[in-house]
């Protein structure tokens, strides 16, 4: 399948086959792909928690609308942003600058002083929903993947961050649950499966400019 017929197979599965497990080599495809994905200035403010437990799953599918998806997929994906961000994640993003291209302080310097700034004038309530945004571009990258790769998936906004968060024990890591994203193949009597995709005309969707 080319890109745009792998995008029309995929869909928000509404049932998983709790009987079918995605492979190591596709989990590691999907930890890859969400640490390639673009984020502002290349900052990467997130984190992928992967949970392969069934006994976890379940227990988040109370604070989760009750979405069965939670603990029939194979695994679950919970992209989480911190809880507070500073300036000194610019200091070790420019380390690694230095460390993997060998790129001089005259070149480095001048960007990381414009990024520290920018960083230490914020508010952590506008840091916070700057990071969030990125968490969504991640979102959008792992869905992409997930289509290339026949993996299946259900986005989701609808759970209760602070019970995730209590759960995994999200605030030992300075981090905060922001979206969610089960894995693994649609089961065979899911009602959405055959439905056809809805969706506006492209010449509704889309303005060209010439």
């Amino acid at each position: 399948m080319n890109a745009i017929e792998s995008l029309k197979w995929r869909y928000a599965v509404k049932k998983f086959d709790d009987k079918k497990s995605l492979t190591k080599k596709q989990i590691n495809t999907l930890k890859d792909a969400f640490n390639l994905t673009a984020t502002s200035y290349g900052l990467q403010p997130l984190k992928l928690v992967i949970i392969d437990n069934k006994t976890i799953q379940k227990e988040l599918v109370a604070h989760s609308w009750n979405q069965s998806q939670v603990v029939d997929a194979s695994h679950l994906l919970v992209i989480c942003i911190p809880e507070k961000y500073t300036s000194e994640e610019v200091k070790k993003y420019f380390n690694l600058v230095k460390e993997i291209r060998n790129s001089p302080d005259t070149v480095i310097n001048p960007f990381q002083e414009f990024l520290t700034a920018e960083i230490e004038k914020k508010t952590q309530e506008e840091l916070f929903l700057w990071n969030k945004n990125q968490a969504y571009i991640a979102l959008g990258n792992l869905l992409t993947v997930c289509a290339l790769e026949k993996i299946d998936s259900c986005p989701m906004e609808g759970f209760l961050p602070e019970k995730y968060n209590e759960i995994l024990k999200l605030d030992k890591h300075n981090l905060t649950s922001t979206l969610v994203l089960p894995v693994g193949f649609r089961a065979q009597d899911d009602y959405m499966k055959d439905l056809k995709k809805v969706r506006k005309n492209v010449t509704d969707v889309v303005i060209e400019i010439n």
